[in-house]
């Protein structure tokens, strides 16, 4: 059974960082893309942030372009999630996914993705 477990959330005051991580336990051994999410509680899960297996491609949602960074290490935790100059509509739930495949066509789509954490909270303060 394929876990994956956030890590890294907390509180953080506008303007402040986070690193995110976002380890895997009986991944399977074929290729698969990864991404983060978020979702305020009442409201849709966002896409955040994507990633292809080798890590050469990435992508992001508008509202975080040149302040968050998505980056994988296969050989540690696979997946991290470096949030910079963080603001307060950055507050939600963060979780990491997993899809099998080199890269998705739908990288900040939910539905693209099978394998999901169970979320880790991210508050910033004004």
């Amino acid at each position: 059974q394929v876990q994956l477990v956030e890590s890294g959330g907390g509180s953080v005051q506008a303007g402040g960082s986070l690193r995110l991580s976002c380890a895997a336990s009986e991944f399977p051994q074929r290729p698969y893309f990864m991404g983060w999410f978020r979702q305020i509680p009442g409201m849709e899960r966002e896409g955040v942030a994507g990633i292809s297996t080798g890590g050469g491609v990435t992508y992001y949602a508008d509202s975080v372009k040149s302040r968050f960074t998505i980056s994988r290490d296969n050989a540690k935790n696979p997946l991290y999630l470096q949030m910079n100059d963080l603001k307060p509509e950055d507050t939600a739930i963060y979780y990491c996914a997993a899809g099998e495949g080199q890269y998705s066509t739908r990288p900040l789509q939910p539905s693209s993705y099978r394998y999901w954490g169970q979320g880790t909270q991210v508050t910033v303060s004004p």
